[in-house]
Order: structure tokens, then sequence, then C-alpha cells
């Protein structure tokens, strides 16, 4: 503690001396407010405030706040942000002055359609691997089924890999599912799928904005190694009354928002729902064995937004939703439910103290739950698993300049695991199978950022962040064998921890540093360093994330997750800023990794610790990743590639050698392009290449003592067949472009109803990719020569899509 005690101090003695000096600086005067959309008053995050005089601006924060301190004076200000017009107002500033300014959109955006942003300019900000999404362009690009994708859309950039054919879960830079923050209105959503996968739970409609961080993460995010991706809901429209959904060949979406109280407080609920089951109810035969079984999911995003005073906000939001699975086979007599999914809850007040100091608090609530209940005759079975969360977390924004600013805060985290609760019964006995088995846990970070101009061309941001976790009782340790933590216990024995006894504590320093610097006004160079701790792990049997999947804490058995990233990148602009290009090459270490030990089965977690089944050990990803993007104009749009290696070592697998890991992919091409064609047809494109997953299977099989037995000579040692795939979408608005026009400039006279039709084709070309291999065996076992065989499955072949989306 004492080197931790004497960096944080040597942290605060720099800051003390930055602030200090800004203080004694020239007498300034401070233009502060928010940035909101004229239509639907909703604030605008990354919007430019530029004073032309002085060649110098700030964007706006997440919740679209703007504080810049210069000499007093008579300048020109202009606001703007992409789509929308820009404003320019005429300000004589001799005193601070609050000023909140409203951008209309334009009204016909051919000219400048946009597929992907960043929140500050490509070659001016110090962010490395950070990439702001566009909601509206993620929704003109094609989708699976027409259902429209969050995260399938971020695996299209450099350095995000997607979890398999299909799926939603996606891998940053070698690192697993488990080491990305997915944060919902700033709570923690622990499983992002439904549909087993093939869909996520964040529907476009309710979503405001989408930014991943997949780089130097900054001191204000912490639990995780890998990268964060941060989602916030819509605030709800505080002008008029809206109604928006759509209709397509599997789910329905329907969104409602408007004003409670005009210009000061709006709600907007947002809800959708498959109906795979409805449709398929009239083609099953009720006599059937198998009536009664189906499936669907459903989610529900709300929120209710109240501004109390120029100086107070508060934002109220919720999410809800489910997958609901039932199986029946009434000839065997076998019934089966399977429900799982998450909910959340999210209370956040925002204050300004000053024009330059700006707070935000948050309280939230997070439950993932996930469910088997199974049945046949009189037995009766359940399994049930989740985590639970309480946080608070406060935040200061100071900003004593433009060229200055300064973060800090504290996040505290209460969490409840609960690996494995399994009941049998029969009749009406009760079969003793441990109990439920829950782990109790604090999490607490405290931080301090800061980013500054040391010149005109370098700019440094620099941060520490110091992580705490203690894993408390009640607790049950069963002592196995041989466990080197517990030489002083008898094996096969137990040790009970009382509620709120300490059974074993982690903590430790993270410091993030990146840099700028500018070679030119349009080239900069920048680099960075991160170091971050992890006390969740996620333990899966499986190579894809599924609803079985395993949330456990750090334990006395599980040491935390510990990673260090390593970045330097180019970064160009071209033509006028309307093309953007860079490179970026890394390298990550990532110690204390888990995963189940050989031959590992749920059902061993029975009266044990789910922890007393994994192994540890290390691994290593390096990388280089290549975008180009074309901002503006008709065509839009980004090809990325990445480069990648992804390898891992553990001493109780693959014999102690070190062996690609599942999430190592060599080559990864991205091309994303977007075109308008006029004001009523609107067109995209994708495709997608990458290296085939690396998967285990035998190199022989034999058959022995009546059953086959396989041979394996190296973990992951093969390679599925490489993955690819073209996706086309046109979307055509009968009368949307005229009805947005005469909305924002003729008020009054828009038509009630907009509309506009999808059509999108996945899997252009019909492309049999691999979803998994099997293994079956060639030749004649009388004769003894038996080899092993594998088979491909594929999913997916073309499938074409129709999406009607409407507004009123």
């Amino acid at each position: 503690m004492t080197q931790s005690t004497t960096a944080i101090k040597g942290l605060i003695f720099v800051l003390f001396i930055l602030i200090t000096s800004s203080l004694f600086s020239q007498e300034k005067v401070t233009l502060s407010g928010y940035v909101t959309d004229v239509t639907t008053g909703e604030t605008i995050l990354g919007a430019n405030v530029i004073i032309q005089e002085l060649q110098t601006g700030v964007p706006t924060n997440i919740y679209g706040f703007y504080s810049l301190s210069v000499p007093a004076g008579d300048y020109e200000v202009s606001y703007s942000f992409i789509g929308y017009e820009t404003l320019t107002k005429s300000l004589s500033l001799s005193d601070d002055l609050a000023l909140n300014v409203e951008l209309k959109p334009k009204s016909i955006q051919t000219d400048e359609a946009v597929v992907v942003g960043e929140r500050s300019s490509n070659t001016e900000s110090t962010d490395l691997g950070r990439v702001d999404l566009e909601v509206a362009a993620i929704k003109r690009l094609p989708a699976l089924l027409g259902e429209v994708d969050v995260l399938k859309t971020i695996q299209y950039l450099p350095g995000v890999s997607s979890a398999g054919e299909g799926n939603s879960g996606f891998y940053v830079r070698g690192g697993g599912p488990d080491q990305n923050l997915i944060l919902l209105d700033n709570a923690t959503i622990y499983n992002a799928s439904h549909l087993f996968g093939f869909f996520s739970v964040f529907n476009a409609d309710a979503i405001k904005n989408v930014e991943l961080i997949k780089g130097g993460m900054p001191a204000s995010y912490g639990g995780r190694i890998s990268s964060v991706l941060d989602i916030s809901l819509k605030e709800g429209n505080s002008k008029e009354f809206e109604v928006d959904g759509g209709i397509g060949l599997i789910s329905s979406r329907l969104t409602l928002q408007g004003p409670i109280i005009k210009d000061k407080m709006s709600f907007i609920v947002s809800a959708r729902r498959t109906y795979i089951d409805v449709l398929l109810e009239p083609f099953v035969n009720p006599e059937s064995d198998f009536a009664g079984s189906g499936y669907f999911f459903y989610d529900l995003n709300a929120k209710i937004n109240y501004t109390i005073s120029d100086k107070d906000r508060l934002f109220l939001s919720g999410y809800f939703g489910r997958d609901v699975f039932g199986f029946q086979n009434d000839q065997a007599g076998f019934g089966a439910d399977i429900p799982w999914g998450n909910s959340m809850g999210s209370l956040r007040w925002n204050h300004l103290f000053s024009d330059k100091l700006f707070m935000n608090t948050n309280v939230t609530y997070s439950d993932y739950r996930f469910e088997f209940k199974g049945s046949q005759e009189d037995f009766n079975f359940s399994l049930k698993s989740g985590i639970q969360d309480w946080s608070v977390k406060n935040q200061l924004s100071w900003y004593p300049n433009p060229r200055h600013q300064v973060k800090g805060g504290f996040d505290y985290v209460y969490h409840v695991f609960s690996p494995s609760q399994a009941t049998a019964s029969s009749g009406d006995t009760e079969f003793d199978l441990g109990g439920e088995m829950q782990n109790f846990s604090h999490e607490v970070g405290v931080y301090l950022q800061d980013e500054f101009d040391l010149t005109s061309d370098l700019r440094l941001n620099f941060g520490l962040r110091y992580s705490y976790f203690a894993h408390v009782g009640p607790f049950t340790r069963y002592i196995e064998s041989e466990q080197d933590n517990f030489d002083q216990v008898e094996p096969n024995q137990t040790v009970e921890y009382d509620k709120g006894e300490l059974v074993k504590d982690y903590g430790g320093l993270e410091p993030r540093i990146s840099m700028r610097y500018r070679i030119n006004e349009r080239s900069s160079v920048k680099a960075g360093f991160s170091q971050n701790y992890q006390y969740v792990h996620l333990a899966n049997l499986s190579p894809t994330s599924l609803p079985t999947d395993v949330w456990l804490p750090s334990t006395d058995v599980v040491r935390p997750q510990f990673g260090r990233q390593y970045n330097l990148g180019y970064f160009r602009n071209f033509l006028n800023n309307n093309y953007e290009a860079s490179v970026e090459l890394y390298y990550k270490d990532m110690e204390n990794l888990v995963e189940y030990e050989e031959g590992a089965q749920p059902e061993n977690n029975l009266n044990n610790n789910t922890d007393n089944q994994l192994v540890f050990g290390n691994g290593y990803s390096y990388g280089a990743e290549f975008f180009f993007k074309k901002t503006y104009g008709k065509l839009n749009g980004w090809v990325g590639y990445t480069w990648s290696r992804t390898m891992r070592q553990f001493d109780d697998l693959n014999a102690g050698r070190e062996y690609p890991s599942r999430f190592d992919r060599r080559h990864d091409l991205s091309v994303v392009m977007g075109y308008t064609l006029n004001e009523k047809w609107e067109f995209g494109f994708t495709f997608v290449y990458g290296t085939g997953n690396s998967i285990s299977l035998p190199t022989e099989r034999y058959f022995f003592e009546g059953r086959f037995v396989d041979v394996y000579d190296e973990r992951n040692n093969i390679r599925m067949a490489p993955y690819h795939r073209a996706d086309i979408a046109a979307t055509w608005y009968p009368r949307f472009r005229e009805a947005r026009k005469k909305r924002i400039t003729e008020k009054g006279l828009e038509p009630k109803i907009e509309s506009s039709w999808t059509f999108s084709i996945y899997n252009l070309y019909n492309r049999l990719n691999p979803y998994f291999y099997y293994v079956g065996v060639e030749g004649d076992l009388a004769e003894g020569n038996v080899e092993p065989k594998a088979y491909q499955v594929s999913l997916f072949p073309i499938l074409p899509s129709v999406t009607w989306n409407f507004r009123f």
C-alpha cells in the first residue's frame, strides 16, 4: 500500500501544479451550456463548439454539455454536428455566459450522409481505438432477417471479431467475451444476446449513442481488460408526441415518446417481440407429441427525464428482456422451460456547480438470470444461475480552459453471484443437491484523469485508477485433495465464513496514459498504455457465449485477471477531411485467465465450488489494424483490415504448451458502404472475410471396451474453413424525405405518417460458412481401419427479408 499511496500523492501533486497554473493565467470568461436537437429536445453529444477568431473549441460531452474559457472579447461562435445545420452566433463576452442552443437537422441529407463518426477529430484527439457509431446509419445496413443489431455492426470494425456465424458475441483484440464491459445507461449488461446469441438485446429504436473503446481505456472505466461498449438510451422527444415502429419477418417494434411537460419533462417507451411461436403454431398439430413447444424473446426499454433547472437534470431509465424457450415431448413424458434474461434500472443526476464544474451521479441496478426447469413423469429438476449488481458512481468534470480537462470520481459495486443452484424432487421426496451456492463481493474504484496540451502540437491524457475487490461471506469453501491455498486443512473438508467476513481481497493501481503529437494540420501520431484489473470471470464450456455460462468472482482460489496494453498509431486526413485513415499497432499481455479443466461437467458443481473445476493461465495478443473511412457524400463507409495473433498458455492444458486461442484470427477484412441515390432510395453493402476459428478435433479414434475413444494431439489444432459473406440492403422512402423537410421547415404541415421499406439479402452468394464441426468415422470397424472425419454444419443460406418502418 505504501507504493500505491506514494503514486497517488505524486499524481495529485502533478495535477495541483497544472490546476494552479491555470488559475493564475490571464483573466478569462466562460461560455457554457447544452446543445440539443430542435425537433426532439434530445441532447447532442460530440457537437463541435468553435470560436473562429481563436481557432479553438471543444466537443460536447456525453450529456450534451460544453464549457469554454476564453479571454473577454467579441467572437463568432459556431455550433455544428454531422447531419445538422451549422449555427453561428455573434457574442460579446465580457462576463460568464450560459447559452443553450438548438441545432436544426438538415432537411435532406443526401450530400452529407455518414456511417461512422468519432467524437473528436481523427487527428486531434488523444483517443486510440475509440469509435462512435451513428444509430441512423446502423439501421441502413443489411441485417440478418431484417433485425437491426448494434453488436453485429461493431463486428465490422478492425480489431473486433465475431463469435461465429450469425452470432452477436464479439471479441476485441484477442480478449474473451467476459473482458468486454457492456454498459446500458451506465448499468452493466452481463448477457447481451437473444436467441442463443443470434441477436443482441439492444433495440436500435431506443438507442441514442453507441461508443466502443478498444484501445486506451480512460481511467473512468474499470473492471475489464479488453474493451468498453458504452450505449446510451434516448431521452424522449420533449417537443411533440411521436410513434415509431417496424414490422419484420420475425419481430415487431413499437416506440412511444413525447413531452410530459413540454421542453421540461419527457418520456420514451420502446418494446420489441418476436412472433416465431405465433407463426409456427398453426402448422403444429395439436395432437403432436411436440405440441406446446416454442420460443420467443421480448424486451422493453423505458426512460423519463426531467429538467429541474438550468443546473439540475434527472434521468430514470430501465430495461427488461427475456428469452422464453419451452420444449414438450408427450411421448417421452418430458417437458422443459428455459427462461433467461436481463433487467436493469438507472437513476442519474446531472448537476452544474458552476459553468466549469459538472457532476454526474448514477445509481444502477443490474440483474441477469438463467433457469432450466425440467420434468419427466413425477421427477422434477431445476438449475439456476445469475449475477446481481447494485452500484453507485460519481464523476466530477472540470473545464479550466479549452485545452485542459480534468475528471475525477469513484464507483462502488456490490455483487451477488449465483453460479449454481440445483433442486430435484420425485413425488414428495426432495433430493439434497447441496442447496444454493452464492458469492458476495464489494468492488471499489477511485480515479483521477487529466487531459491537457503541453504545446500546441503535443497533447497528453494521463489518468490513474485504484481498484479494490473483497470477496466476503457467507461462504463455504470445499477443500479438494490438492489445493495449494489450503495446505493446513485436511482434504475433503470445508471452511465456513460468516456473513461479511473477509474471504479474500485484492487491489492495485491502474495507470492509463495516451498522447497525440500533431505532425501537421492533416496528420498525427498517437501512443498509449493502459493497465487493468478484472475481478469477475466468465466460465464457459462452449466456444460461443451461451446462457448456461457462469459468472464467477475472484476468490481465494481465483486471482483477478490482469492486462497491459500498448498502442501506437498514425492518423491522417485527406481532401478537406472528407477521408480519414489510420494504422494502429497493439500488444496486449493477459494474466490469470480462466478455463474449465479437461473433462469438467456442470453437474460436478453440486456440493462443490465452481472454481474448483477451473485452471489458470496467461495469454498475449498483438496485431495491426488498418482503417480507411469516407465520412461525407452520397457514397460513404469504410474498409477495415486486421492482422493479429492471439495465444494462450496453461500449465494444466495442452501439456503446458502454448496454443492458439479460439479467438485467434490471422486475417479479418470488412467492407461497409452506404450510397444515397436520391431522396427516396438508400443502399447498404457489407462484405466480411475472416480466417477460420481454431477448434480441437481428434486426430485418431479407436474402439475400446465397447466405445469409441478419441485421441487429440494439440489443443485448438484445426482451423475451420475461412468465413466470408456479402449482404446488401435497399431502403425506400415513399414520402419520408418530403415529410421530414416539411416537419422541420413548415411546422404544422407534416403528413400524419412517414414510412420506409427496407429490403435486404443476407449471404448474397449463398456461402456455406461453418457453424460447427462434428466428428464421424470412416472405414470398417471389423477391419480395424476406423479413422475420424470432421463434418461441417452450416446454418444460414441466402436469406432475403423485408421490414416496414413507420413514424407518426
